[in-house]
């Protein structure tokens, strides 16, 4: 009876872990990163479960100097809320679909965007489902999101955007990148992905590690009951595996420090990648951070060469 409960009590904690990891609550003080947490601070987080408000936005692009129009995008019963930005050198050089990481919002990417439209592109940026101006309270970590970029997509081609049409993805938007890429319909001409983890189960993993407590059997437990709750496998959603069906050309950034998506789980997506042309661009000290912060001029240098030579 004892190791039943115990066993129960367990699955207990996991389920609400995953609950509370994907699902935003309206209001609320949100958890610090295991890393600045304090070991009296670990104790109730690893019985409860961590405190994560729906993202918000808190700029607009207008607070950088960039006229943009609001649009609605809809996405798999969803409203996203989408800042379309047009290049204000004629003609444009093509459209960027910007998309953010987990609990966060598409101002996440406004430094990036400045930098696209100065190089002559409109830029269009994307609140995942959960997140922002769009509908909803939960996410899955990338799975679902797929949708809402291949809706970003054909957004672009519904309303006659700028070619050619480039995805940008940042650590989860960079997971539903290349799920949308390997898994749906949408041919981009080349997808730049940022701090992507290689595999859902080595990215929780990585969380419990950087609390300094053991991964194993809580790691397996949260990402099975993660996928329960939200009607998906968590163990096959992997970016590694949709590398695998990725042909288009492909820009990773990838900090060489970063403890959630290590420079290890990088280079294994991209030695699956089957894409013939690929780049890995290793951003020296970066941590799970972005890196056009850490080092603007690297940063620059290769997304511009790779939207020029991509067409």
């Amino acid at each position: 009876m004892g190791i039943l409960l115990a066993f129960l009590g367990f699955n207990w904690v996991a389920f609400n872990h995953a609950k509370r990891m994907t699902q935003f609550v309206p209001t609320g003080d949100r958890t610090k990163s295991p890393e600045d947490l304090s070991t009296i601070e670990k104790l109730p987080l690893l019985i409860f479960g961590i405190t994560v408000p729906r993202p918000q936005n808190d700029q607009t692009p207008a607070d950088l100097g960039l006229m943009h129009q609001i649009v609605m995008i809809e996405s798999d019963q969803h409203q996203l809320e989408g800042w379309h930005i047009q290049a204000t050198k004629a003609p444009s050089l093509g459209t960027v679909i910007l998309l953010h990481g987990y609990s966060a919002s598409k101002t996440q990417l406004l430094t990036e965007t400045l930098a696209i439209h100065e190089m002559g592109y409109d830029a269009l940026l994307v609140d995942f489902r959960g997140s922002g101006g769009s509908t909803g309270n939960e996410t899955t970590i990338g799975y679902a999101e797929a949708e809402d970029v291949a809706a970003a997509f054909q957004f672009t081609v519904d309303q006659n955007l700028p070619q050619p049409v480039f995805l940008y993805g940042v650590s989860m938007g960079g997971a539903a990148v290349m799920r949308a890429v390997a898994t749906t319909e949408i041919e981009p001409n080349g997808i730049i992905v940022e701090a992507v983890f290689d595999e859902m189960l080595t990215t929780v993993e990585n969380r419990f590690d950087t609390m300094g407590v053991p991964a194993f059997p809580a790691a397996q437990l949260l990402v099975f009951w993660g996928g329960v709750q939200h009607g998906f496998n968590g163990f096959e959603h992997n970016p590694a595996d949709y590398a695998e069906q990725i042909e288009v050309p492909v820009l990773m950034l990838h900090g060489s420090n970063d403890p959630r998506a290590t420079l290890a789980e990088g280079q294994h997506i991209f030695d699956r990648l089957a894409a013939e042309q690929k780049t890995i661009i290793i951003f020296d000290g970066a941590e799970h951070e972005s890196t056009i912060g850490v080092d603007p001029d690297l940063w620059q240098q290769s997304v511009r060469s790779f939207l020029e030579e991509t067409k």
